[in-house]
């Protein structure tokens, strides 16, 4: 290559890089839209609906028609100043991590005025609730972007005047009534994107079934082979994971109801096994779901040459401090003689939002963790679905077994239910932090055969260790 075209090369990635960095939204319409999305942005009817599987992109649609609105510079419509919505999830946790995740993706930083919170801090908003976020509009004004939560009741969606609702998963029927009511005036919009696993519920009635009859409902149907994004050996991996019921949802997104385990293919007898020395090399991490109240959950996991993941040991307890929860861990640690780094310290992943300072502590949990002796990695791969689905591929392929010792992870594994298209949120602490190491591993590969040399095992395991030593620094 002449030295002109590598220097025009490397000037094109900088460029590509300032515009990612600059305008993310940009990205989206040249990268990542597909075409069912352009249909959705497109539409100029007032109730637009997607209903979605998981990974087909259906919450990209809701988030970007929210931040074009907003800024007033919808390609498809015609654009206002002084733009107010909402955004309304499920609960105030699913809001910080799905829709207001996806919206401080795309709305990039010198667009906003300001940020407001209900908890955490504005300086890094991805670890807190927001309240509303305040937009510069295109027109010279400013626009806001509120935040609701369907737990709140129906009373606090009364009063305002709305330009737009986005309903981020489907809202209980009287709340969307209310926001029907408030985008009255303003001849408003409302669109929701929503994986359809309660049954056939009033949406089905309202949307599904009306869209013919009424000039304002339009609404489509996205998959998983629609997003052109999607790799290809995932959706081959989902589909072997799901069954023929459950992608009519997951996959489809057509209404059905989805119940029962989250981990059927959890099985007491094949799992759980009993204790054993475990070899040094196949020490591979230390995850940690912090809580104050809640328990902190924190296992010892171990690989071995085959890539069979397992949980060693646990520590679980509830209403502790920082204190308590480190002694306990370290003491575990020496138990098992297990790996610190060269400054003689534990590394381990935790939880994103140990990032975020509580009104027990001046410094955030992560900060006091490693003051403690333990550095943590927050940096962990938060994707529900995905991590479930790697989660349910080891339990189905039998690469991921629990000692006996480890009571709370296999309590957890036994009563984690589905409830809509997310599992219940309650006592899921064991399972969140296994999340994390499982997704922090490489996807999986064929395993190696039984005659693997010694040489072949100490280079995978010097790979893990130097993997190991660039996570944490």
């Amino acid at each position: 290559m002449e030295i002109k075209d590598l220097v025009g090369k490397i000037l094109k990635i900088e460029k590509e890089l300032e515009i990612r960095n600059n305008d993310p939204l940009s990205c989206y319409n040249r990268d990542k839209i597909h075409l069912k999305q352009m249909a959705f942005h497109k539409c100029n009817k007032r109730n637009r609906w997607v209903f979605g599987g998981n990974r087909t992109g259906k919450t990209e649609c809701g988030a970007v028609e929210t931040v074009w609105m907003a800024r007033g510079i919808h390609p498809f419509r015609q654009n206002r100043d002084n733009v107010f919505g909402w955004v309304v999830s499920v609960t105030y946790e699913v809001q910080r991590d799905v829709a207001q995740s996806k919206i401080l993706k795309y709305l990039a930083p010198q667009y906003i005025e300001d940020i407001v919170m209900q908890s955490g801090k504005k300086s890094s908003p991805s670890y807190g609730i927001i309240d509303y976020i305040v937009v510069k509009n295109a027109f010279g004004g400013l626009s806001k972007i509120g935040f609701k939560s369907c737990d709140q009741g129906r009373e606090k969606f009364q009063g305002a005047s709305l330009d737009f609702v986005w309903f981020d998963e489907e809202p209980p029927k009287d709340i969307y009534d209310e926001c029907k009511m408030r985008v009255f005036d303003k001849v408003g919009d409302i669109f929701g994107t929503m994986t359809p696993l309660k049954g056939l519920t009033f949406i089905y009635d309202e949307i599904e079934l009306n869209k013919y009859n009424n000039p304002e409902v339009w609404s489509e149907h996205i998959e998983w082979r629609d997003n052109p994004y999607l790799d290809d050996k995932e959706v081959e991996n989902m589909l072997s994971l799901t069954s023929s019921d459950e992608q009519e949802s997951r996959r489809f997104g057509h209404f059905f109801t989805a119940e029962g385990l989250v981990y059927s293919e959890f099985d007491e007898t094949v799992h759980v096994i009993d204790p054993f020395d475990v070899p040094q090399d196949w020490q591979s991490g230390i995850s940690i779901d912090p809580g104050l109240n809640n328990p902190t959950s924190c296992h010892f996991y171990a690989v071995d040459y085959d890539g069979n993941i397992y949980v060693v040991a646990e520590h679980y307890e509830a209403g502790r401090d920082i204190d308590y929860h480190t002694d306990r861990i370290k003491e575990i640690a020496d138990s098992l003689g297990w790996m610190r780094d060269f400054s003689g310290r534990l590394t381990a992943l935790i939880d994103s939002a140990a990032n975020q300072k509580t009104l027990a502590y001046s410094k955030s949990v992560a900060q006091l963790f490693c003051e403690k002796g333990i550095s943590v990695n927050t940096k962990v791969n938060k994707d529900l679905y995905s991590g479930i689905q790697r989660i349910k591929s080891l339990l189905k392929n039998r690469r991921l077994f629990i000692f006996r010792c480890c009571t709370n992870m296999i309590r957890e594994f036994k009563s984690y239910w589905w409830h809509g298209d997310r599992p219940k949120k309650v006592d899921d602490h064991a399972l969140d932090e296994l999340r994390y190491f499982v997704m922090s591993m490489p996807k999986e590969s064929k395993p190696k055969s039984e005659d693997t040399s010694l040489i072949e095992r100490d280079f995978q395991r010097l790979l893990r260790n130097k993997k190991r030593q660039e996570d944490y620094g």
